[in-house]
């Protein structure tokens, strides 16, 4: 199945409640932006990147479509790395982000000429998924570098980790169990998420070099499904995903509680809300000015995007709202960069 399969019946069911919300005159409280209700925009956009945020922008896209069926939207979820990398050459309008843009791609854009609004969107507790048989609930950050970090190279069984999460501060007590991981590689924002979260201030300490990268032989997908996939088939199957996959997977996977030093924390939006889950994140879209210039469905389409009818599609694909404040303040730079 496909990376969008699974969003299908819901984007289906919520497309003909918002048809049904046009045909009947209705209007939903936008604040932040008009919703861009009615027929009147035309055109096209083109927007790709991580594919943790894919399955909003893909609601909001056909939200948005249903309203304005003259406008052509195309959304794909390579990578928040990937996206970026398209974005910077002008190639899209909008790039999808699970994570801030780097150094390096600041550069590349600055060299492509594209200039661009980060809108924060929603929050992610970023999610790590075993079997449902795993007799363990709770990993340690040291857990998880024994398991998957830098120095993890050629361990093939959870119990093997022991001695090296031990070293790094880990609980240890890793089952025997054949380790089977299957995760995001390079491409992916949540491949660099984990790393800035969990692995890099061990690498760190440890003195390892490089300090940017997981044990190089698991096997890597840039499809979210295949990586819940193995956690539901694998009893030793490990991997991690945004937090809308795993609520997605239900009782078919494993979602682990990750003890960052305070005690083991599930993900959820009261721990995600309260910053007592160790590896949250905010999810992002960047918008490029010059595509905001010059593509008159950029406007309406963001507009709709952060409006309350919008920002509700976080929720509906089970990720997590933004806090009040970050909302408040990702609509005031949408109003006052759009109108410059």
């Amino acid at each position: 199945m496909g990376k969008r399969g699974k969003w299908l019946a819901l984007v289906a069911a919520v497309g003909v409640l918002a048809l049904v919300s046009v045909a009947c005159g209705g209007s939903d409280n936008n604040s932040g932006g008009t919703g861009a209700t009615g027929s009147n925009v035309t055109g096209s956009l083109n927007i790709s990147g991580s594919s943790t945020v894919e399955p909003i922008t893909s609601l909001n896209a056909e939200k948005f479509q249903s309203q304005n069926p003259d406008v052509q939207i195309a959304v794909d979820g390579p990578g928040t790395t990937d996206g970026f990398a398209l974005f910077c050459k002008g190639e899209t309008d909008i790039s999808d982000a699970s994570r801030v843009i780097s150094d390096d791609e600041k550069a590349a854009c600055a060299s492509g000429g594209v200039d661009y609004i980060e809108l924060a969107i929603g929050q992610d507790a970023l999610t790590v998924v075993g079997n449902p048989s795993n007799p363990l609930d709770c990993l340690s950050k040291g857990d998880l570098y024994a398991l998957l970090g830098p120095e993890s190279q050629g361990i093939n069984n959870w119990a093997d980790a022991n001695t090296l999460a031990k070293q790094v501060g880990g609980n240890g007590g890793l089952p025997d169990l054949a380790l089977t991981v299957v995760a995001p590689g390079e491409e992916s924002g949540t491949y660099s998420s984990f790393i800035d979260l969990v692995t890099k201030g061990i690498a760190d300490a440890q003195g390892v070099t490089p300090d940017d990268a997981l044990r190089p032989d698991y096997q890597v997908s840039a499809d979210d499904n295949v990586i819940i996939q193995n956690a539901e088939d694998t009893p030793g199957g490990l991997g991690f995903v945004g937090y809308s996959y795993a609520q997605e997977a239900g009782a078919n996977v494993k979602e682990f509680q990750v003890d960052g030093g305070s005690g083991c924390v599930a993900p959820s939006a009261e721990t995600v809300n309260d910053n007592t889950y160790p590896i949250s994140r905010l999810l992002y879209i960047y918008v490029s000015k010059e595509a905001l210039a010059s593509n008159p469905a950029v406007k309406p389409f963001v507009d709709f995007y952060l409006s309350d009818q919008g920002v509700a599609s976080v929720t509906d694909v089970k990720y997590i709202a933004l806090p009040d404040a970050t909302l408040a303040a990702s609509r005031s730079t949408w109003t006052s960069e759009s109108a410059a």
